[in-house]
């Protein structure tokens, strides 16, 4: 009977010893269970996380593009208002040139005027007044244009007649009734003339 005793006893140990093992490796099993939880979970905070941040990325590229397209829309603004600027200055002088040609016209006329005794200092004087305002308009930049003997040119040049001359080339200005301008590089006024046919 104390082997019987004994064997129980081992019987029960075995049991404890199988049942603890048993319980160990289901608390292992369950540790796996939720390690491989927590690493899902991690994973998905994970995804969750880089999809926001690629989201982050991709509105702060969005945001850098539009900065450097209004950077470059406000270079061009400011390149195109220094032309206009440098333009308005360049050319301030445009309309009271264009009001002042007329006079200059005026002037030829008179000077054309046969020179007498009685008109020679009156004619000096005028003389003196025009080559003043030539000079004048000369230091704002109006310049004549060439004509008599020049290829015509219609950028230029407004043909008003045409008339066929052997002596001459043709295509080429025989004739200046009226003085062409330019103001710096602008013509502001072109040359009205008579063309070779």
């Amino acid at each position: 009977m104390a082997d019987h005793k004994e064997e129980k006893a081992v019987e029960q140990d075995v049991e404890q010893e199988q049942q603890q093992e048993a319980e160990t490796q289901d608390e292992a099993v369950t540790e796996v269970i939720d390690a491989d939880e927590q690493v899902e979970a991690g994973e998905t905070d994970r995804d969750t996380l880089q999809a926001e941040l690629d989201k982050v990325k991709q509105e702060k590229d969005d945001v850098y593009q539009r900065v450097l397209r209004i950077q470059a829309e406000f270079d061009n603004y400011k390149k195109r208002t220094q032309k206009e600027k440098e333009a308005d200055r360049k050319y301030k002088s445009e309309d009271i040139v264009k009001e002042l040609l007329p006079v200059m016209d005026n002037f030829e006329r008179a000077l054309q005027v046969e020179v007498t005794d009685e008109t020679k200092n009156f004619a000096e004087g005028i003389t003196m007044v025009y080559r003043q305002l030539k000079d004048a308009l000369a230091n704002h930049g109006v310049e004549e244009i060439e004509s008599v003997g020049k290829p015509f040119d219609p950028t230029i040049h407004h043909a008003v007649m045409q008339e066929e001359d052997e002596e001459a080339e043709p295509e080429t200005v025989i004739e200046e009734l009226q003085k062409g301008y330019y103001l710096k590089d602008r013509v502001i006024r072109p040359a009205m003339v008579k063309v070779n046919k």
